[in-house]
């Protein structure tokens, strides 16, 4: 899947990728919002996420633009709005075809969600894993291994997104995952929940860049070891908030 990012500033395209990837989506990043319009028809775009603060006027003109060629159930476009985003301005997009409206800075969990529930409708039914996904933030302390059968190399890398069925995870080493087989079971799997190690079996669902991987089973009482972090999981954060407050 791709989406079309049209934002003049570095640091939105490095909180947009970072939300963008657990989804599914790859991204095309413009500076320019009249030379994205342009390409718009070639790039073909699953989604569109431009940033209203960096082209308050363009935005209008690039949304009335898509929406003669592409209806909001088949492409979806968010506007990523800024500090000085006037609220009148949310009847005006919603009203020309804007499909949803989220901060810029995707700071908050909510914000997070909004855009999750936004683009969702472009995840294929597999890949939604049939339950939410979360994005790890500084209270989780989450992390995932496992051993490449074919030469015995424990492969590292980051947790991206999690839920109760499965994760998303980027290797550290992309190329010691070219060999893995789609719906091969991972061999030695590790997945750390807070103080808690589980042993997993797993299934690789996608491999690339990110691989998604699905939990087949646990050993007794483990499966309610992750349904109970998960659950903790807005306790966890209020927790880290009000200790950070406190400091």
């Amino acid at each position: 899947m791709i989406a079309l990012l049209i934002a003049a500033s570095d640091y939105i395209e490095d909180i947009v990728k970072v939300h963008l990837e657990p989804l599914g989506f790859d991204h095309v990043r413009y500076r320019q919002a009249l030379k994205a319009m342009d390409n718009i028809d070639e790039i073909n775009p699953d989604a569109i996420l431009i940033s209203a603060e960096d082209f308050p006027r363009h935005w209008k003109t690039l949304v009335q633009f898509v929406r003669n060629e592409h209806p909001r159930d088949k492409l979806s476009i968010v506007l990523l709005k800024g500090e000085h985003f006037a609220y009148e301005e949310a009847a005006k997009a919603a009203h020309i075809g804007v499909n949803g409206i989220v901060d810029e800075t995707l700071s908050t969990e909510e914000e997070r969600e909004r855009l999750k529930g936004i683009l969702g409708r472009h995840i294929p039914v597999m890949e939604q894993r049939h339950s939410s996904r979360f994005i790890p933030n500084v209270h989780d302390r989450i992390a995932f291994i496992f051993t490449q059968a074919k030469d015995g190399t424990i492969i590292f890398g980051n947790v991206e997104s999690f839920s109760h069925s499965g994760l998303l995870f980027k290797p550290r080493n992309p190329s010691h995952c070219n060999d893995l087989v789609l719906e091969s079971k991972l061999s030695h799997c590790s997945l750390r929940l807070g103080d808690n190690i589980l042993s997993p079996i797993c299934k690789l669902i996608r491999n690339g860049r990110m691989l998604a991987i699905e939990f087949i089973s646990f050993l007794p009482g483990e499966q309610h070891i992750l349904e109970q972090y998960l659950d903790e999981r807005p306790l966890r954060e209020r927790h880290f908030l009000e200790n950070k407050k406190g400091a």
